[in-house]
């Protein structure tokens, strides 16, 4: 069929298209910048129309000629979200009914039976609804979903990993039903074929989020103790959550604020409707997504979803720069693969108590902090996360440029290049700061002292591992390993 896809760089989309692939299904994919794509397996085998859901132009074009469509995107990353989605949703299906699309699959979440919704659940319904009302539509509403690279699989594995003890609040013990990616996508996947379904709640056997909490620590042999207290704010759970997970406080709280109300899947008319799907339980759910992550083989991971528009390295007045070059006696290759390492569990090679302090400092102002690690220990796509960064370009074995995602009075840029010369490598690593107001140029100013030796460190520190020799050779004992 030919298919348009939508959320094609997102955790769900990014798996879903190679799939199709496969199949043999025509794939063209709307996306707010092409760049994002490359790098990716499948870049090649599909078509990109660059645009976005508000423009209703770029969406003509890319819904023109689709038999069917995935309407994969969500706002959480948005200012006013539950303001944008509808929105978002309501320009889609009235250029999808003009350009006669025959069918549309949405992926939503589940609702709770008894209480009120989160903000995030209720825009989820509202989006099924436009689209059901409009469009022949298959509606999949889905609770948590578990795999490697999951947000909600990330949440439980760093909470568990990371606290032998946990105090958690008594709405822990509510019913959810999880689903493994890999059902998620059998069932987008077999959507094409059985056509419009209307709404189809999918999902496990229901458990509680302590009880998935548990079943982790067994098959990661952990003993852990999970005591429910009567009071603990979601508010709260969710700062906490951010603190120690990977995941950001802003999208912790509505992954909390999820969970508030049981959310139990009524599957009888997914069975009926497709009965090839046996969806796994929740503990093979585990197990594959820790087989995966071992054989550093995440497909999409969710941190690599992009909020807001993207902003790219603009050369104009006002942008501070910070240049230092150095002669490596080493391949290109060689330099581009050390400095594209950076980050995650590796680290950034020196003065490793300063990065983690950052770190800390920007999870406690609300911002991603260091946990988000990366995807893959040597390989990089663009949009992809780095810790506080994200990759905004990518260009082995030349390029790396990331962008800044940390809080900060101004916008930043860390910036290396790998260029060929005779008897080695020119290494020229930039530090740009595009300050905002009178607070941006301070606090470049108060810090750059600090910036200066570690970003010379850093420089020296990568041309030392290029060319084979420790990074904290002669530190003196001030660096450390991160």
């Amino acid at each position: 069929m030919r298919v348009l896809v939508t959320g094609a760089t997102g955790y769900v989309g990014g798996r879903l298209i190679p799939r199709l692939l496969e199949r043999g299904h025509s794939v063209r994919v709307l996306v707010r910048d092409p760049r994002r794509l490359e790098g990716r397996p499948w870049a090649g085998q599909v078509e990109v129309v660059p645009g976005s859901l508000d423009d209703s132009p770029s969406l003509q074009r890319a819904l023109e000629g689709r038999e069917a469509a995935y309407f994969l995107v969500h706002g959480l990353y948005e200012p006013q979200f539950e303001r944008k989605e509808p929105l978002w949703a309501q320009n889609f299906a009235e250029v999808a009914r003009a350009e006669g699309v025959g069918h549309v699959i949405y992926l939503g979440g589940l609702l709770p039976k008894g209480g009120h919704p989160s903000l995030h659940l209720q825009s989820r319904a509202q989006v099924g609804r436009i689209l059901r009302e409009a469009l022949p539509t298959t509606e999949f509403r889905a609770g948590p979903i578990i795999g490697s690279g999951s947000a909600s699989f990330e949440m439980t594995r760093y909470l568990t990993e990371r606290l032998p003890i946990m105090l958690v609040p008594r709405w822990v013990l509510n019913p959810v039903s999880p689903i493994a990616i890999r059902d998620i996508l059998n069932y987008l996947l077999l959507a094409l074929d059985r056509g419009p379904s209307g709404i189809v709640e999918v999902g496990m056997e229901p458990l509680s989020f302590k009880a998935m909490m548990q079943i982790y620590a067994e098959v990661r042999g952990l003993k852990r103790l999970i005591l429910p207290v009567p009071v603990l704010a979601p508010r709260l759970a969710a700062l906490w959550v951010g603190l120690v997970t990977p995941i950001p406080t802003r999208l912790a709280v509505h992954l909390v604020e999820g969970i508030l109300h049981p959310l139990v899947a009524d599957t009888a008319w997914a069975r009926r409707r497709f009965p090839e799907v046996e969806p796994l339980s929740y503990r093979r759910s585990v197990e594959l997504a820790l087989e995966r992550i071992a054989l550093k083989e995440v497909e999409t991971h969710w941190s690599g979803a992009l909020g807001g528009q993207g902003v790219y390295l603009e050369d104009r007045e006002g942008l501070i720069r910070e240049v230092r070059t150095l002669v490596v006696k080493a391949d290109p290759n060689s330099v581009f693969r050390t400095f594209s390492s950076l980050g995650g569990e590796q680290g950034w090679l020196v003065w490793g108590w300063a990065w983690a302090l950052r770190g800390l400092l920007d999870r406690l102002l609300g911002g991603p902090g260091l946990r988000r690690g990366r995807r893959h220990p040597l390989e990089l796509l663009p949009g992809e996360a780095v810790d506080f960064w994200r990759v905004e370009e990518v260009e082995p074995p030349r390029l790396l440029r990331l962008r800044a995602e940390m809080r900060l009075p101004g916008r930043a840029w860390l910036e290396w290049q790998a260029l060929p010369e005779e008897g080695g490598t020119r290494l020229v690593q930039t530090a740009y700061f595009e300050p905002k107001g009178l607070l941006g140029f301070l606090y470049w100013w108060a810090l750059y002292p600090f910036h200066r030796i570690i970003f010379s460190d850093l420089a020296e520190a990568i041309a030392s591992r290029a060319q084979g020799e420790d990074p904290r050779r002669g530190s003196g004992g001030a660096k450390a390993p991160w």
